[in-house]
């Protein structure tokens, strides 16, 4: 099984969260997780969703402030693994071409 997830784990406060978001990702190399970081969250692929869910805790708890928001969306696909790129992969095909990103 491959759970896929989309984590955003930030302080609200004002001015820049970069320190505080960096311990939210660093806290996911304690897990069999692999993951990958975009501009509005980080990716993250584990083999269970036990693995996803102790992952997004430790993320969420790194996180220092008075009060912390976590975003958690997930793709529990039961019947078959597929990967985040496999995913891409399917949508791009669907295009005929790569998807658009500003660089």
């Amino acid at each position: 099984m491959t759970v896929i997830a989309l984590l955003s784990v930030a302080p609200v406060t004002e001015g820049s969260m970069a320190s505080e978001v960096a311990k939210a990702v660093e806290a996911l190399d304690d897990f069999d997780v692999s993951y990958e970081t975009n501009p509005m969250g980080t990716v993250v692929e584990a083999d269970s969703a036990a693995e996803l869910f102790a992952a997004a805790r430790a993320a969420h708890e790194a996180v220092d402030g008075d009060r912390v928001s976590t975003f958690l969306k997930i793709d529990d696909k039961r019947t078959r693994d597929q990967s985040a790129d496999e995913k891409v992969k399917a949508v791009e095909d669907a295009l005929g071409r790569e998807a658009k990103r500003d660089q």
